[in-house]
């Protein structure tokens, strides 16, 4: 059968893809973009908009609860509605998702094919019946949730970060294994709905890619509400009993084993780049499956490239996004740029968030480099009072010979906003100094910034 041909392919339409089709189009390219499932990827079908849809609804129900700490009277118990909550969540992703379709489709020159996308040579896909041809392929495919091959899992049920996402009841008591990102959020935000929730963690502590006083002040956060921890389980394992999920932990302390009624898994994910043929194109992967790049997200195949999640460069909207914008970049408008100059940030939303950008403290302690650093608690900060929200600080870590800001964390109301005027500067290559001589607004939590910078000491 003969191909149709185009001057350009996109697999996948998360953050990168319509970026790539819509800006190759412009350019008078002809694109073909290819979606298998719900357009939009991962962070709006399953990532981060429901998911923060329904946090705020969780913080809603926080906040009516301390009503009266504020002097408000609410009047009778707090009820959260699951199936509302739900319904709010589907119809802002689905806006969304169906946000990107409508556009993908009213692009000049852009031709979009439903169905899954599979590699018959290095220039040549196939999607069901259909076979397309292009010298430019572009890999935009994301990721999904790993499923641990730990002792019992085939033998009781459990959800992941998108099954739980279809859940529209609050489930009696939630066990989730994994103490990271993922299941930190979606612990919060059920036992502010009203379900028990016990965090099942192997290491011992959560986020261990975080500093030390980020992980302890975020168990503090986390247990103030109520949720438990249960650090140091080196043996999970699985069973039922009663219709329960039985979870068998083996901690230095507290009892041996959580009965709880519903299980979310949250320890990882993987690309989904197993059933792509990229064997049959050449196209080479690690260890883990992510696609291999290089720092202008090339693959080892002339002609293609890998953006977002799959390539394990990054595992955000924001990298994702900005894998994009590296590859128009350097294809459209003569301006090199690369993987290598992103500095690493991202954010944790529980409440209060936690905003992160470059290098933790101990990262920069293994470097050996001579260091400051900059702390200051958020019960400091008048905003954070005002608000009732005084857990957590503000951190930053400064190179003691050049004076430029080499990480920041913001653990507090506002961290994740925050962060960005640090991040900024950082990115402009600008000292630190820069920050502790402007004049912020008060009262706001941005203005403790160059507080914080007045207490920098040696590291």
């Amino acid at each position: 059968m003969t191909a149709t041909n185009y001057d350009a392919i996109v697999i996948g339409t998360g953050q990168a893809g319509p970026f790539v089709a819509t800006r190759l189009a412009r350019s008078g390219m002809t694109v073909a973009i290819v979606e298998r499932g719900l357009f939009g990827g991962t962070c709006v079908n399953t990532g981060c908009i429901p998911t923060k849809t329904m946090v705020a609804s969780a913080y809603a129900a926080h906040m009516a609860r301390r009503a009266g700490e504020f002097g408000v009277a609410v009047g009778g118990s707090i009820a959260v509605d699951m199936p509302r909550v739900k319904a709010r969540k589907d119809e802002i992703s689905g806006q969304s998702s169906t946000g990107v379709e409508s556009g993908l489709r009213k692009t000049e020159r852009v031709t979009v094919y439903q169905g899954h996308a599979r590699f018959e040579s290095p220039t040549v896909v196939s999607v069901g019946s259909d076979r397309l041809s292009a010298t430019r392929i572009f890999i935009n495919v994301g990721g999904r949730a790993l499923v641990p091959s730990m002792p019992g899992i085939d033998r009781v049920p459990f959800l992941t970060n998108s099954s739980m996402l279809d859940v529209d009841f609050i489930p009696r008591h939630l066990i989730i294994v994994g103490g990271s990102y993922i299941g930190l959020e979606f612990g919060q935000m059920f036992r502010r709905f009203g379900s028990e929730v016990t965090i099942v963690e192997m290491a011992d502590r959560l986020i261990r890619r975080e500093d030390e006083d980020v992980s302890q002040a975020i168990v503090e956060i986390l247990q103030a509400e109520g949720i438990n921890v249960r650090l140091n389980a080196k043996c999970i394992s699985l069973s039922s009993r009663n219709g329960n999920v039985v979870t068998q932990v083996d901690c230095t302390a507290g009892a041996p084993e959580v009965e709880g009624t519903h299980l979310l898994l949250a320890v990882g994910r993987r690309p989904n780049t197993d059933d792509l043929g990229l064997d049959k194109a050449g196209v080479a992967l690690d260890k883990h499956g992510y696609i291999t790049v290089d720092d202008e997200l090339r693959t080892n195949v002339p002609g293609i490239w890998a953006l977002g999640d799959c390539n394990g460069r990054g595992a955000f909207t924001h990298t994702s996004f900005n894998d994009a914008e590296i590859v128009v970049a350097n294809l459209l408008e003569n301006d090199r740029r690369r993987v290598s100059d992103r500095i690493p940030t991202y954010g944790l939303f529980i409440d209060p968030p936690l905003g992160r950008a470059g290098m933790t403290e101990a990262e920069v302690r293994a470097t050996g480099r001579r260091a400051l650093v900059g702390k200051r608690a958020m019960k400091d900060v008048k905003r954070a009072v005002e608000k009732g929200e005084t857990f957590g600080f503000i951190k930053v870590v400064v190179d003691a010979e050049t004076n430029h800001i080499l990480g920041a964390a913001i653990l507090g109301t506002g961290g994740d906003e925050v962060v960005h005027s640090i991040l900024d500067v950082m990115y402009a290559k600008e000292p630190y100094t820069l920050i502790k001589r402007a004049v912020h607004i008060h009262p706001t939590v941005s203005e403790l910034v160059p507080t914080t910078l007045w207490t920098l000491t040696k590291l």
